[in-house]
């Protein structure tokens, strides 16, 4: 009998997670079951990708830093939990292909649009690859947002908004710029919405 080390993986995190804090999860509906997505979320700790992913049926894909696939161990699970390599700094058309892939295969790509965790916690400028990814894709692109902090037995929040309209966007051919802060202005929104909620 096969072992599915992603699902094994996510019952492992959530039930950690769960352990650890109050995790509430809101607008779970908002991602449909058969369709490409394109995941966007603000990042403020280590545990915001297994937090994004542990709480919902399908398996959401994520980039890693390439140096992560140069460990042996480590790049075996890695690829296990769909993640694929980028290089940071610098413009990855690899990457970039396989993120497309991704998508147009109907699944779900998760991306931190700032690249980087917020040292302040506040949300910061997002880079236009994500643009890119909404725009050269019919995904949806479903903007979510945690917030915290991580505070043992604190609470942890989740939040899963509703799909973005991009069909005005992608006809406009809007620059990738101007469609990465329309999904950013769309993240500020919903962390200001449930943050004292």
């Amino acid at each position: 009998m096969r072992v599915d080390l992603y699902k094994v993986g996510q019952t492992v995190c959530r039930s950690y997670l769960s352990t650890l804090y109050k995790v509430e999860v809101i607008g779970k509906e908002n991602i449909p079951s058969d369709k490409g997505v394109l995941l966007c979320c603000n990042h403020i700790h280590l545990l915001d990708p297994p937090l994004l992913g542990s709480y919902l049926e399908r398996p959401i894909h994520y980039m890693a830093k390439a140096e992560l696939f140069k460990i042996p161990v480590l790049n075996y699970l890695i690829k296990k939990f769909h993640a694929f390599p980028v290089r940071r700094g610098m413009s990855d058309k690899q990457a970039l292909r396989e993120g497309i892939k991704v998508l147009k295969d109907n699944n779900v790509l998760g991306i931190f649009p700032e690249g980087t965790r917020s040292k302040t916690g506040e949300l910061g400028k997002g880079l236009a690859g994500v643009g890119f990814f909404a725009l050269k894709t019919d995904a949806l692109v479903v903007p979510s947002a945690i917030i915290g902090p991580y505070k043992p037995f604190g609470t942890v929040k989740v939040v899963y908004g509703k799909p973005l309209d991009f069909k005005a966007l992608r006809e406009e051919k809007v620059s990738s710029e101007t469609a990465t802060n329309y999904i950013m202005d769309a993240i500020g929104d919903l962390i200001k919405e449930h943050k004292n909620s």
